[in-house]
């Protein structure tokens, strides 16, 4: 479905050339999502919006491709290591925004003022209640204890996701530390690696595994389908570091020729105006800690962030992978 519809917004944008006010967003958060904070934005603004979506990988490259000639303005995507290699490839440009330093806490965009986060979502602790007591969980580390073994369930290595995991945890433990922590998630798999986090999630439900390590909005999507889903959250480290946490995020594009009303859109979507709108239909926290997210989200009780940037899960990334592929983690 991602791919028909990046190939229509793609063949609209070619059939439809942007004109000079418009605005040309490239973003991998899926069309159903940001539809209809557009639609919002350009009833508020009188500015048309025209979306280019596709996944995070090709539209860096085509960005990259494109150069000077680009008809984008803002860059959307999810995950911090996304937009740290965005940054990394020259694609944004900086921002100077006191509107967006005032909304967003410095933990949740680049330190250099490239990208803001504008949602966050929790990549925590699962686990079936028939089979768990909350008393018995606690840290990322303890799921690489003995008492897990067979128990546990991950989603593979290779998703950004487990390798911003990862990334965060060499950066807050070392490498030692968290190769041990790793290879014990390992030896305690009850299952191969599941593809992604739904079915991960589903299989808790089943029964297959007691515990797991999921993104909040996936349980949010799930508990949507089926209220009686037999999955509970435990946010992990909250003795610690605190829970780990990503972003989705946006960026002027270094060659917009649009940038201030790229800037302005990107305020927009930071304020009270947008962050419910762009945070609650995926079941995620606001990044703008002035908003209160869905009441769905706040029932699953507040928690510490990990406050570590998450720009330092990109600069992490590929020790992550070659942490991961080193002690077998498929």
């Amino acid at each position: 479905m991602l791919k028909k519809l990046s190939v229509l917004s793609m063949a609209v944008l070619m059939a439809t050339p942007a004109f000079a006010d418009d605005l040309v967003v490239y973003s991998s958060r899926s069309q159903e999502l940001l539809q209809p904070i557009v639609k919002k934005y350009e009833q508020e603004t009188g500015t048309k919006v025209i979306l280019v979506n596709d996944k995070a990988g090709p539209l860096m490259e085509k960005l990259k491709a494109e150069g000077k000639n680009t008809p984008a303005d803002v860059f959307i995507t999810v995950d911090g290591g996304n937009l740290w290699q965005a940054a990394q490839m020259g694609l944004f440009q900086p921002i100077k925004s006191n509107t967006l330093k005032a909304n967003i806490p410095a933990h949740l965009r680049d330190p250099k003022n490239q990208w803001f986060g504008l949602s966050v979502r929790a990549r925590t602790i699962f686990y079936n209640p028939t089979k768990v007591q909350p008393s018995q969980l606690s840290t990322y580390a303890d799921l690489a204890n003995p008492k897990w073994k067979g128990k546990l369930c991950l989603r593979t290595s290779n998703n950004v996701y487990n390798q911003s995991l990862v990334g965060t945890m060499l950066a807050n433990h070392g490498k030692s530390t968290t190769e041990k922590v790793v290879k014990g998630w390992v030896d305690n798999l009850a299952t191969k690696p599941f593809s992604n986090d739904t079915s991960m999630l589903e299989a808790i439900d089943a029964g297959q595994c007691d515990v797991g390590i999921a993104n909040t909005y996936y349980f949010g999507r799930l508990l949507d389908k089926n209220p009686d889903l037999n999955v509970k959250v435990f946010f992990a480290d909250q003795k610690g570091k605190g829970t780990h946490v990503n972003v989705s995020g946006a960026g002027v594009v270094k060659y917009s020729d649009n940038a201030a009303e790229a800037q302005k859109f990107i305020e927009w979507l930071s304020s009270s105006n947008a962050q419910n709108l762009f945070a609650d239909l995926n079941h995620e926290y606001p990044a703008n800690p002035r908003i209160a997210p869905d009441p769905k989200v706040a029932k699953w009780g507040s928690f510490k962030q990990d406050f570590i940037n998450v720009s330092i899960a990109g600069q992490n990334q590929q020790r992550a992978i070659m942490l991961m592929k080193k002690v077998g983690y498929q």
